[in-house]
């Protein structure tokens, strides 16, 4: 008898054979071979795996395991739940660019909301874009030098004979007494350093500056002082703005031109203010500590007054008629398109778009 067969007749498995072994008066049990089992139903002979090769656990089984859906088609059903309720943004990361938003409208938004013709400086040769303190000025501009539209060096500058600020030459007609030319040395100061003359600031047609200043109130004591102290004094020209011979580089009498007194030229101290320099200055009736004029000089000690008076002249242009149907300042024009913007865009990050709310349609 063949060893193989007989094993076979006798109900053992041959070693190795991956077949199912009837047991002789058992036909309700089967047995398998080792690595093998029958199927529910009795009609399919399975292998099982090793242990290793078996997929990974997932967790605990549970009755539902088999209502529970695969990865790819949990993620399918959450997106088209998130199309029919809406997409909601991420709370922590919205608020932090809100704040982030927030935190850069600040600036913008106080420069929008200010008053555009106060603590002002005007778009010109040698000033400064914003006021701001300066360690130090030189002697007569020292008293802007906690808010100031000037530089250190500008200040230094406008003490010198022939500077370069503008190539003037104060000695056009012999020199001129020292008493004298404090008084321009003092309205140059004004000039480049003061930030109160937002009220005053008209657009200028030039190629040097965009912005002058036009009829500002001096007080009269400082009018009357200037002209006292340079109605000596020589010059050849009423309106130092304009007519001089630039021939040379510098100022120079035009030709045909005679050099009189200042007394002659300005017969009055009004004459002085509102003509030498085309109307920047007007005189004013008002004397110094009043309020209602420019203080050319003062004691910085005491504070400067001339913001008191700027905001009085401010809120004058604001309340008349033609101001209130005038057009918005470039100043504040420049400041609240950019501000709104910011503000727009934090409110679209902490608002989702229209389609993605709940009851949107998409």
């Amino acid at each position: 008898m063949c060893p193989g067969r007989g094993s076979a007749l006798l109900g053992q498995p041959r070693p190795g054979a991956n077949f199912p072994v009837l047991v002789p008066g058992d036909q309700t049990r089967q047995r398998t071979a080792p690595g093998q089992h029958w199927g529910q139903e009795g009609h399919q002979l399975l292998t099982e795996r090793d242990p290793a090769e078996r997929d990974p656990p997932r967790g605990p089984q549970s009755p539902w395991s088999r209502f529970q859906k695969g990865p790819e088609e949990q993620t399918a059903r959450a997106h088209t739940k998130s199309r029919k309720l809406g997409a909601r943004p991420v709370p922590g990361m919205a608020v932090a660019l809100a704040v982030a938003l927030a935190v850069a409208l600040v600036p913008l938004a106080a420069e929008a909301g200010k008053d555009p013709l106060l603590n002002v400086c005007m778009d010109a040769k040698h000033h400064k874009s914003q006021p701001g303190p300066e360690g130090k000025l030189y002697e007569q501009c020292s008293p802007w030098k906690d808010n100031a539209c000037c530089t250190a060096n500008t200040s230094l500058e406008a003490h010198k004979d022939q500077s370069y600020l503008y190539n003037f030459n104060w000695n056009h007609c012999g020199v001129m007494p020292p008493k004298c030319k404090r008084h321009f040395i003092q309205d140059t100061c004004l000039y480049e350093c003061s930030p109160n003359l937002g009220p005053w600031i008209e657009q200028a047609d030039s190629s040097w500056r965009r912005e002058r200043i036009l009829h500002v109130p001096l007080c009269r004591e400082d009018c009357e002082q200037w002209w006292h102290d340079c109605k000596d004094a020589l010059t050849c020209k009423e309106n130092w703005h304009q007519g001089w011979n630039w021939a040379t580089g510098t100022n120079r009498c035009p030709w045909g031109s005679a050099c009189r007194p200042f007394r002659q030229v300005f017969p009055r101290a009004r004459d002085l203010c509102e003509k030498i320099w085309s109307g920047s200055f007007s005189y004013s009736p008002e004397p110094r500590g009043s309020g209602r004029c420019i203080q050319m000089w003062f004691d910085p000690a005491q504070g400067n007054p001339n913001v008191a008076v700027a905001e009085y002249y401010a809120w004058r242009r604001r309340s008349s008629p033609a101001h209130a149907a005038a057009p918005q300042s470039d100043r504040a024009a420049r400041a609240l398109p950019r501000a709104m913007l910011l503000l727009l865009l934090a409110l679209a990050l902490l608002l989702p778009p229209e389609g993605l709310r709940p009851g949107g349609s998409l």
